[in-house]
């Protein structure tokens, strides 16, 4: 299934939405939408996932892709990712650094 990108501007908040599967072949076009939210200068990159149904390795690394890009003072959370998404996500440790949040 491809992947859906959009980004908003939400206050001091840019709101990243995926719906799709975020693989190695869909997760350039989420790297463009980090960067572009990251040119935004918000506090917070909101990243809602409900609509993802399967993320690979390479979501992880587009994760890592999106801290290290938006810089160590801006929070990133990631909404409403299913269970066996924020399942890899914990896995990974990333929730060390990324906020995980039901919705």
């Amino acid at each position: 299934m491809p992947l859906s990108v959009s980004l908003s501007i939400e206050g001091d908040t840019t709101v990243i939405e995926l719906t799709g599967e975020l693989d190695a072949k869909t997760a350039p076009d989420f790297h463009q939408t980090i960067e572009k939210a990251a040119g935004h200068g918000t506090g917070t990159v909101e990243i809602r996932m409900a609509g993802v149904g399967y993320m690979a390795s390479a979501g992880l690394r587009s994760l890592v892709f999106a801290q290290q890009k938006v810089g160590s003072g801006v929070t990133i959370k990631v909404v409403g990712a299913i269970e066996p998404v924020s399942r890899t996500i914990r896995t990974a440790g990333l929730d060390r650094s990324i906020q995980l949040s039901d919705g």
